[in-house]
């Protein structure tokens, strides 16, 4: 028996009111046999909870991530506010010209700095 013709007994057993003995045995007589191992439980139970581990390994990597973001995103912000205060004590107010480092110059000395004219 071809491959097609054993692809169109499968088929047509599908069909709800097909009696499968006959095709099961005819096919049988063919020599093809679709019989399970004594190990196909365990095989497909092995797999489900594998399923599972790989989820929790999902859960914990977003876990452990979402806890080192905040560790980083702690030291970021001691770090603005370090600089903020370092910027108080050596300007003396802090101001958008303190923070920006330019101190006691003048505006159109910037604008001729920046322009070179």
């Amino acid at each position: 028996m071809e491959r097609p013709e054993i692809k169109n007994l499968i088929i047509s057993s599908l069909n709800p009111g097909t009696d499968t003995e006959p095709i099961a045995r005819q096919l049988e007589d063919e020599g093809v046999s679709y019989d399970y191992s004594n190990k196909f439980t365990a095989k497909v139970l092995d797999k489900i909870f594998e399923a599972g581990l790989t989820i929790n390994r999902e859960q914990e990597f977003i876990t452990k991530l979402s806890s080192v973001f905040y560790r980083i995103a702690l030291t970021g912000v001691a770090a603005i506010v370090l600089l903020m205060i370092s910027i108080f004590i050596m300007g003396g107010s802090f101001s958008i010209n303190s923070l920006l480092g330019i101190g006691d110059t003048i505006d159109e000395s910037i604008v001729c700095l920046l322009t070179g004219n």
